[in-house]
């Protein structure tokens, strides 16, 4: 399932929030080039064993090319520093609700969330042995995310925070994804649809008056929708309003559109305080042509009313060719995109950074 993802500063400071803007960049070394009216991102995963003379000539090359910033998986100060170095700015890549640390899980059974049909993430996750994911309605659970969060951004060398797995387990797969485990996801499985712990359930009942183990299709109440999309919604705002102790931004790498995001993963983001947002567009996983790159972009920026920047998020895998991929740049950027991301390591290669080059 690594496929799937494999499954796969600041701007300023507003009155409300620190924003990404696409128009001006963080202050970067006298020798760098001036701020890009169209930017590029990176999803990137550090390896320890790579010496610093790749590591310039990477990060040299990816500034050349447009890159305005990358957000690393995980925190590895060499990396950081010699990234910065090229006037790249550095964020720190989070899996959020989905943490599946031995120590926690021993500890702490309980933070874990529930399907319907009653089984946990700690000990029945669904769909693949690492998705582990927490419930947002225990009571422990924002917080202990809030200090992870902090974690992070109390590091001089971080420039912001870019939250993925920001949401529940998959209630629907992405289509191309449902031959891979031999299912028919046409309507809500019970084994797939959370979160449905004690303490949501309870915290439901004290807000509703609605005891959702009487509601007869639970999966079909709005009522029940609607609170889990804000559960997830108040740990990201909560992470949001931290952040601006450290004034540094607060990203997340989201599902494709506002609409597909609410529908199969309870993933408000419209709603978010963020400063940026970074919908997967992820095309191939859909099914769907390049030029649904254009719609599911259009769809986010019409939604957002302009209160932060959309970057689209493409994995390069996903296209045939050089040419594709620069029609899917093209018609991100045409529909309102304040830029893009990309992901699929292995494949951003030469010819790819002087395709960016030339978009510039």
């Amino acid at each position: 399932m690594n496929s799937r993802r494999n499954f796969i500063k600041a701007a300023g400071m507003g009155l409300a929030a620190m924003q990404l803007s696409p128009r001006v960049a963080t202050a970067l070394p006298s020798n760098a080039e001036a701020p890009l009216l169209f930017d590029f991102w990176l999803w990137a995963r550090p390896k320890e064993n790579e010496t610093d003379a790749v590591l310039k000539n990477r990060y040299k090359s990816y500034r050349d090319a447009g890159v305005r910033g990358i957000f690393f998986e995980d925190y590895q100060k060499r990396h950081f520093q010699l990234a910065k170095e090229y006037g790249l700015e550095t964020h720190r890549w989070m899996w959020t609700m989905n943490r599946g640390e031995k120590e926690l899980l021993e500890k702490h059974p309980e933070y874990y969330a529930v399907s319907r049909s009653g089984k946990s993430c700690a000990t029945n996750p669904p769909y693949v042995g690492y998705y582990r994911f927490l419930c947002p309605s225990h009571p422990d659970v924002p917080k202990y995310l809030e200090d992870k969060a902090r974690e992070q951004l109390q590091k001089e060398d971080v420039d912001g925070l870019h939250l993925d797995y920001i949401r529940y387990p998959d209630v629907v797969l992405p289509i191309n994804l449902w031959q891979n485990y031999n299912l028919d996801q046409s309507t809500e499985l019970a084994d797939y649809d959370f979160c449905y712990s004690p303490f949501s359930k309870a915290a439901f009942l004290k807000e509703t008056g609605i005891d959702i183990d009487t509601v007869e299709r639970p999966e079909q109440s709005l009522s029940w929708r609607s609170f889990r999309y804000r559960q997830i919604t108040k740990v990201v705002n909560r992470i949001c309003e931290a952040a601006k102790d450290y004034k540094k931004p607060v990203t997340a790498a989201v599902f494709p559109t506002p609409d597909l995001a609410r529908r199969i993963v309870r993933q408000d983001w419209a709603n978010w305080n963020l400063s940026g947002v970074f919908p997967m567009i992820y095309h191939g996983f859909y099914k769907e042509p390049v030029q649904w790159i254009g719609t599911a972009v259009s769809e986010g920026v019409q939604a957002l009313h302009g209160k932060f920047p959309l970057y689209a998020g493409l994995y390069l895998p996903d296209f045939k060719n050089l040419a594709e991929l620069k029609q899917g740049i093209v018609l991100a950027k045409d529909n309102g995109a304040a830029g893009i991301s990309l992901f699929g390591e292995s494949d951003f290669d030469q010819p790819t950074i002087e395709l960016l080059r030339s978009i510039r």
